[in-house]
Formats: structure tokens, sequence, C-alpha cells
């Protein structure tokens, strides 16, 4: 049983003892603290909250208790139900409140739940105010609302539409161009919200499809994060030459990837690069992803006469320095899209709208269009390390020891060779060194990773 406090949220499995795991217990104090802070650092005349949930078993439940916490600390819930995570997002602007909770594990496993928050624009909180949230939640620094003063609750699910709305507005989503393409897709929306929302979606596209694990019972058909090796059931669907594209979403549908027309990956790194590509063609601009996502979004920026930059792994992390280059459009290799002309946040509506207009745009096969793209191949691996091991003090000494390189050090010690890279961070919940390696081939990206393990173990 597990239970994670982080800067991000509160995330754990359910059932068990209380301070163990995601109880209702420590769902109050957590979204106590969380309202909390939004009243000490929102000014705001509606005190409003907006709680959208994934389809999880434990969803119902866990929502029940941070609707009712939030109206014992005065606030008016508006709960839109069933909603994806950039659903939710966009629901808090729309509905101009003063935040947001997301009840989503993301891809975890079906028996993990957790809260995501949000600020008044629908953003996630950054570290420093997840750090605050944190502080409250120790200290049970909060005060309930008297019963003259407590919060009201309605329901809402209207925002399914008015995103799948504001997507189709999008100025480089091409509704018409998609239509007359007369696409058929495959969707793989592993028993979540995207069982409800993507159909909308791809019928508001023209776009004609079938839906594999869509009945939204949080009974996942298999592992729920969208890797090669969970998604051999859609795979194998493609390979009948039946449909242009395959689709494949995490249960709270930020996440997204590909499937070739022949059954094989278009690659999870490869989805924001795509979108990107398209994007870049027809709007001149930069980009952002973590320093752990694959160097082919720095090839086709430039490509474009735009300008990269990685940032620190995490969501919070790429929209900070999107924000401050004026990204266009940036991500993560994970198979999250952030495009801000629809908002700050990942969104696999907004990254299917735009693919399916490049693909329209450019015609032929998906396959062709990964191939007009940079390849290269990564590696990941990691270094088992022992609880003593100092490991900031052995990332400095790496970072000597390749100091002709290019080096950045803003999360770990990311080694930039002329045709490869190497990515060496510490893990925050175990003692661990994460290996993410990179080359124009799948042989080289593993030797390139496998020295640079050699090399950590040779300090030890």
């Amino acid at each position: 049983m597990t239970l994670i406090k982080s800067i991000s949220g509160i995330r754990g499995t359910i059932g068990g003892k209380a301070g163990d795991t995601l109880n209702p217990l420590d769902i109050v104090k957590f979204t106590s603290a969380y309202a909390t802070f939004i009243r000490n650092t929102t000014q705001s005349a509606t005190h409003k909250i907006v709680v959208g949930r994934d389809a999880r078993i434990s969803g119902e439940m866990v929502k029940n208790v941070v609707c009712g916490t939030l109206m014992g600390m005065g606030y008016d819930v508006v709960d839109i139900g069933l909603a994806t995570t950039p659903t939710t997002e966009l629901a808090v602007t729309m509905a101009g409140a003063d935040g947001g909770i997301i009840v989503t594990a993301s891809h975890n496993p079906r028996q993990w739940n957790a809260l995501k928050l949000l600020n008044n624009k629908g953003e996630f909180l950054t570290a420093a105010d997840g750090a605050e949230v944190l502080a409250i939640a120790e200290k049970e620094a909060f005060t309930y609302a008297d019963v003259d003063g407590l919060g009201s609750y309605r329901q809402d699910n209207s925002f399914d539409n008015r995103h799948i709305d504001s997507v189709l507005g999008l100025e480089r989503v091409d509704v018409t161009a998609i239509k007359q393409a007369h696409f058929k897709v495959c969707v793989d929306a592993i028993n979540s919200v995207g069982g409800i929302i993507l159909p909308k979606l791809l019928e508001a596209l023209g776009v004609e499809y079938r839906v594999l694990n869509g009945e939204p019972t949080g009974n996942f058909a298999h592992n729920p994060e969208p890797l090669e090796k969970n998604l051999t059931g859609i795979m194998n669907e493609m390979k009948s030459g039946a449909y242009d594209l395959g689709i494949v979403v995490d249960p709270d549908v930020d996440r997204l990837a590909f499937i070739c027309e022949n059954g094989r990956m278009f690659g999870e790194e490869y989805t924001l690069v795509a979108v990107a590509d398209y994007v870049l063609a027809h709007t001149s601009g930069n980009t952002v992803s973590n320093l752990s996502s694959t160097r082919a979004l720095r090839d086709v920026t430039e490509r474009y006469g735009g300008t990269y930059t990685a940032a620190a792994v995490g969501e919070v992390n790429v929209t900070t320095q999107m924000k401050a280059t004026n990204a266009i459009i940036g991500g993560e290799g994970n198979g999250g899209v952030i495009y801000p002309a629809s908002h700050y946040g990942r969104d696999a509506l907004v990254g299917i709208a735009l693919f399916l207009s490049a693909l329209a745009h450019r015609g032929g096969k998906v396959s062709d269009f990964r191939a007009s793209l940079p390849t290269y191949f990564m590696a990941k691996n990691r270094i088992d390390l022992t609880p003593d091991t100092n490991i900031d003090a052995i990332l400095s000494r790496v970072k000597e020891l390749y100091k002709a390189e290019r080096i950045t050090d803003i999360d770990g010690v990311k080694i930039d060779f002329p045709k490869s890279w190497v990515h060496l961070r510490k893990s925050n919940t175990e003692p661990i060194i994460r290996v993410y390696s990179e080359a124009p081939t799948q042989e080289e990206a593993e030797a390139i990773g496998k020295k640079l393990m050699q090399v950590v173990s040779d300090m030890q």
C-alpha cells in the first residue's frame, strides 16, 4: 500500500490504514489544505472550484469526499463529472473558477487514484505553490466554514462539448480537410473517459471510427500506460488493414500515442514531433520539451527557423519554459502535446485534431509521415544504488568528467554529443539514477547508455 505526497498533489493506492494509502481521511486533509491555499492566494468573488474525474473504480468515492470537503471549506463546487484532465483544466477558466481538482492517477494501474491541483488559470500548481499546500496540510492550518458559510454544489455536464468546440475552433485544425480525407481510425480508450469524449470529437471531424475498450468502467483492459508492450490489442487490430490510423490515450486523456496503418507504433516520442512539424510549417516559432525527450523536436524546430529549448522533467517546468520563450508548441516525450493557442496543458484532443489535419494536408500513409521525420532511437535504463549513496556527488563528478561536451544540469546531468545524448537523473522516491540515451540507431543508444552506467559504477 502506498501514499505519496508531493508538490504535484497526493496519490496512492486505495484501501488500508490512514496515512499509508489514499483514504478518506487523507483526502479530506489534503483537499482542506488546497482550499486554504486557494483562499489565501486568490482574489475572487466567485469562490468556485471545479472538480472532474476519470472513470477509475474509486473515482466516485474520492470525488464525493473532495466535493464535500470543499463545501465544508466554504467553496461552491462545480462537478463536471466524468471528464478528461484537459477538459477540467479548460473548465476552470470557462467557469471563472478559483481553481480545480482532477481526480485521476493518470496512467497508473486501477488500484491507484490521485488529486491533481489547478490554479485559477486551469494550470498545475508550481513547485513553490505545491510545497505551500503540503506545509498547510502538515500543520492542519485550516478552518472550516460555519453553517451560514457552507458552499453549494451543482453538476455541469456541458464542458465536453465546450472543449470539443474549442478544439474545432483552433486556426490550425482544418476540419474541412479532415472531413474530405474520409479517415477510418481505431481508438483504444482504456475503459475510461476517452471512451466518452473521443467519439464526439471524431464525429465532429467526420472521421469513421471503432473504439476498443470504450466502456468507462475503470476496469482497465490492460496496463493503462500507452507503451508498445501494453498495446498488442490495437496493434493487432490495425494489422487487418481496415484503418488509416490507430489512436491510444491514457485514462485521463492527456497522453497520446499513434499506431501506423500497418500495426506498428508511430512512437510515443514522436507524437509531439509530428504535431510540431505541422504547426511550424504554417507558423514560425519556438518549441520546448523536457530533457529526456527526443532530439527530433530540436531538429524539426531548427528546420523551420525556430529555437528549441529543453526544460526540466515535469509538465509545470515545460509550461514555464514555454512561456519564457514564447513557444508556440511544446510538451513531453510521453505523448503529451501542449498547444498554447488552446491552453497550457497536455491535451490529447488537441493532439488528435492537429495530427489529423497534418495527415489530411500531407496525404499518404501514417507510416510515410513517420518516415519523413528525423529518426532517433532511445534507450531507458536505471542504476540501482544504496540508500547511503551520495547521488548528487556522483552526478557532479560525471559533469566534471564530460565538461568538454555540452552539459545541461537543470535536472540531473544531460550530456549532448554530436549525434547522441545521455541524461542521468536521480529519482525523487528511490535510490536510483535513471539513464536515458538517444542515438541514430538502437545499438548506439544502448551502447552510450551502458557506457555512462559503467562510468557511474566505477565511481562507487
